[in-house]
């Protein structure tokens, strides 16, 4: 048989003998290989045999994949294609899908006739006393009788109806063809007695272990541990087995028993197909955009709201980081939302980079100057860059107020609430709704067991519903989703984001190394486009921002909608917000146009404001209050001394003076129109403003300050990068590189060469003196042929390689290294020794 034709013996001679865009596919499907970059083929097929690599690899199959690989796990190894089948009845149609998922990973080695589980999964999935198996099964009747004396053995064959045999190997080859004949197998239980099937009933699913006594799963032992008859009769046959545990009280059915049992299924339930997501409700799709739209404008708004109130008043940072609970519940105050909303919001404003901590010493929480340029973009384009920022992120606002495994609660914006699944759950969710015709909104459950079938090993299920719920509400609020169905507008921002990267960059490593190297800016490019698509499609839904307001004579005002900015910061000084929704409502109070006078603005300024933004006229009430706060305003004048108030009006001051409440700021008389305190200026003009009075604050020189709110701004801040689990996905340079790096490290290590004396070749690097280190090499120059080299670098790692030398001079030789695909110069001395390729 030729080399081409021979099944491969090794994992590294099947990855040996796959084209290079199936081993950039391997390391796309499994990117921890890559770090480092293996040296060759061989280093490749060890790592990918690793117990970590291999864990990692099967948490991300679909369920009958991994059903797949539970049933090669306890079948004969090697297994044909059919035997496999047979474990999987009603698998047949997707059984070669999930091999071509298993052998992509290199999970799955060898033909079809010969297919082999990588050893490593084997150890994972087959059943252990540690851990059962996923398909209920125990192990093989070679296995439980391992330690078991010879003798009894020979007492099981006898009670089988087998001839004796003279050692126990041949025993347990006649018992392992009898188990595995059906017929003799249905012959023997034939004449089991009453009550025997029913304990191998019990067993039979799972788990395999019972207990003798009455307890567990055989129920058929007396109280002092003695077997029943039925179970007496199948241990003496060994159809049950002992299994070394509970003190001789524990019975395990064989591998062989249990598959005849079942009638050869590997599963009691099988799953080849995934869960259907169907259509739960349908909805108009302008009502489906519309209402996203307008949830769209809310996340907007909202978040808006918070910069704006966290400007003002930054909340400090706790000393183990995060938001405390009070100041959680302030915000939520604020913004008229739960506590695990405003949660969200503050989360997701940290994620967009628009929140951050100030890092002064006496920390606090405050917008970024990011923040800044988000609220000058246009509405549908700071829409974007929140789903941007949503999208990958690993923090899961969901999980704020739980705790942790050391029974300490998790804060928002604090640690522990990194989650590397949810950036899968939100894609997955997103695609399953992209998938549903236009309008229609899924079930929850069904998302939820899709993303079972689809991930089952990946992740606690407590945490895979959480997420996936969470995905659902979020993408509501964001306005994503619509009724909970996906927004058109969406959809095309969602196919860029969520589409699977191996797709294009399989395109990308067969082109080469100059379009591998564009691949990342091309699916930047494809990014930004479908953003500007999506703000596109979404701008003409939302409303436009209005310049008026409607005055009321109960001192309010309404807007019918949005606001512009120059005109929502003015009357957010002016007016308190009373309600909020499709219109928001603004309660005018001597409080708040005293804010705005302490703000700088006069009476004829706020005059003139009210009468060019309102569609209504001015009411009468209205221009009275100003009027009334105005005359009232700065008439007492409050400094620091500590703190004093002077007024032109004596009898104001002597009404102060007697007045009980103004006890406690220790006035005193020190001119019939100064007043001194003790209080600080500014606990005095509060407590003044409470007894109903309209102070201001003067400057030494005598002047009025004006006091406007303070906007708070941190350093400028990064925003904080997402937590992935393991390596990121590699990119199609990184990919095109490492193929190219193991096939020139794998020809150095596999190249047939002559060793200096015509001695064979011992697979170590070669050892040669100086002076034929030298010589060989100049001989290489000459004839123009490739030698290999055993190398030290500077670090003191040795390597094998394969060069080309072009140039000997100067204790140094110029070569084309092939490993490395490059051009290098390599000093000699470093040069362990150098031996000729063999002709052949």
């Amino acid at each position: 048989m030729t080399r081409e034709t021979a099944a491969p013996r090794t994992l590294a001679d099947e990855l040996r003998g796959r084209p290079d865009d199936a081993l950039a596919e391997l390391l796309r499907a499994r990117p921890d290989l890559l770090s480092p970059v293996p040296g060759d083929v061989t280093q490749l097929a060890t790592r990918a045999a690793t117990r970590a690599s291999v864990v990692r690899s099967l948490e991300r199959l679909d369920r009958f994949a991994l059903q797949t690989a539970q049933a090669l796990a306890v079948a004969p190894d090697p297994c044909a294609r059919e035997e496999l089948a047979a474990l999987l009845p009603g698998g047949e149609e997707a059984l070669p899908d999930a091999l071509a998922a298993l052998r992509v990973r290199a999970l799955v080695w060898g033909p079809d006739a010969q297919l082999r589980l990588v050893r490593t999964a084997r150890e994972v999935l087959a059943p252990s006393g540690a851990a059962p198996s996923p398909t209920g099964l125990g192990p093989t009747l070679a296995e439980a009788a391992a330690g078991m004396s010879p003798g009894r053995l020979q007492e099981i064959l006898a009670h089988a109806g087998l001839p004796t045999t003279h050692d126990p190997v041949s025993a347990l080859a006649a018992l392992t063809a009898l188990f595995t004949d059906r017929d003799r197998l249905a012959a023997l239980l034939e004449q089991a007695p009453a009550g025997a099937r029913e304990v191998l009933g019990k067993l039979v699913w799972g788990p395999p272990l019972g207990t003798l006594g009455g307890t567990a799963a055989t129920d058929g032992g007396t109280a002092d541990g003695a077997a029943t008859a039925p179970v007496r009769w199948l241990l003496d046959r060994g159809l049950l087995l002992p299994a070394g545990q509970g003190g001789g009280r524990t019975v395990v059915l064989p591998r062989e028993v249990a598959l005849h049992l079942r009638g050869g299924r590997a599963h009691r339930e099988l799953e080849p197909v995934p869960p259907k997501v169907g259509v739960g409700r349908s909805h108009e799709v302008r009502t489906v955009d519309t209402t996203a739209a307008g949830q769209a404008f809310t996340a907007l708004a909202t978040v808006e709201e918070l910069l704006a109130g966290w400007e003002r008043l930054p909340p400090p940072v706790l000393r183990a980081g995060g938001l405390g609970v009070r100041d959680l519940k302030r915000t939520a105050v604020a913004l008229d939302l739960p506590e695990p909303a405003a949660a969200f919001w503050v989360e997701l404003a940290y994620a967009a980079g628009l929140l951050a901590s100030d890092g002064e010493a006496d920390e606090r929480y405050a917008p970024t100057p990011v923040a800044d340029r988000w609220r000058d973009l246009p509405p549908q384009e700071r829409w974007a860059r929140l789903v941007a920022a949503w999208l990958p992120a690993t923090r899961v606002p969901g999980l704020v107020g739980s705790r942790d495994a050391k029974g300490r609660a998790l804060a928002a914006l604090g640690p522990g609430l990194d989650r590397s699944l949810a950036p899968e759950v939100r894609r997955r969710v997103l695609k399953l709704l992209a998938e549903l015709p236009e309008g229609g909104a899924p079930l929850p459950d069904d998302v939820l067991a899709r993303l079972r079938w689809e991930r089952p090993s990946r992740g606690p299920e407590e945490l895979r519903a959480r997420l996936c719920a969470a995905a659902l509400q979020e993408a509501e609020l964001l306005g994503l989703t619509g009724r909970g169905a996906l927004a058109g507008y969406a959809r095309g921002l969602l196919a860029v984001r969520t589409a699977d990267a191996g797709t294009a960059d399989a395109r990308t490593v067969d082109t080469g190394t100059a379009d591998a190297r564009t691949a990342d800016t091309r699916a930047a490019d494809a990014w930004a486009d479908a953003a500007d698509a999506a703000a596109a499609r979404l701008a003409p839904l939302l409303p436009e921002p209005l310049d008026h307001v409607l005055l009321q004579a109960d001192l309010t005002a309404v807007a019918p909608g949005p606001l512009e900015r120059p005109l929502a910061d003015a009357l957010a000084v002016l007016a308190d917000i009373e309600s909020k929704g499709g219109a928001t409502v603004y309660r005018f109070t001597p409080a708040s146009v005293r804010r705005a006078l302490d703000a700088g603005r006069s009476a004829t300024d706020l005059h003139a404001f009210l009468a060019a933004h309102s569609r209504t006229p001015v009411p009468q009430p209205l221009t009275y209050l100003v009027d009334d706060v105005a005359r009232r305003h700065g008439r007492l004048r409050v400094g620091a001394a500590s703190a004093y108030v002077r007024c032109d009006d004596a009898a104001l001051l002597a009404e102060i003076m007697a007045d009980r409440r103004s006890a406690a700021l220790g006035l005193r008389l020190l001119a019939p129109t100064v007043l001194a305190a003790t209080a600080e200026p500014g606990r005095l003009l509060e407590t003044l403003r409470e007894m109903g009075h309209a102070p201001a604050a003067e400057s030494a020189d005598g002047d009025v300050l004006i006091a406007r709110a303070g906007a708070h701004r941190t350093p400028p801040r990064t925003a904080p990068e997402p937590v992935p689990e393991g390596p990121p996905p590699p990119s199609p340079t990184l990919l095109a590189a490492a193929v190219r790096a193991v096939r020139a490290g794998d020809l150095a290590a596999t190249a047939p060469h002559r060793a200096p004396g015509g001695t064979s070749p011992t697979g170590e690097p070669p050892r040669t003196t100086s002076a034929d280190t030298l010589a060989t090499m100049q001989s290489a120059v000459l004839t123009g042929t490739a030698v290999w080299i055993g190398y030290v670098n500077a670090d003191g790692a040795a390597s094998q390689r394969v060069i080309a030398p072009v140039r000997v001079e100067g204790g140094f030789v110029t070569a084309y290294d092939h490993t490395a695909d490059e051009v290098r110069t390599f000093a000699l001395h470093r040069v362990t020794g150098v031996a000729e390729l063999a002709d052949d």
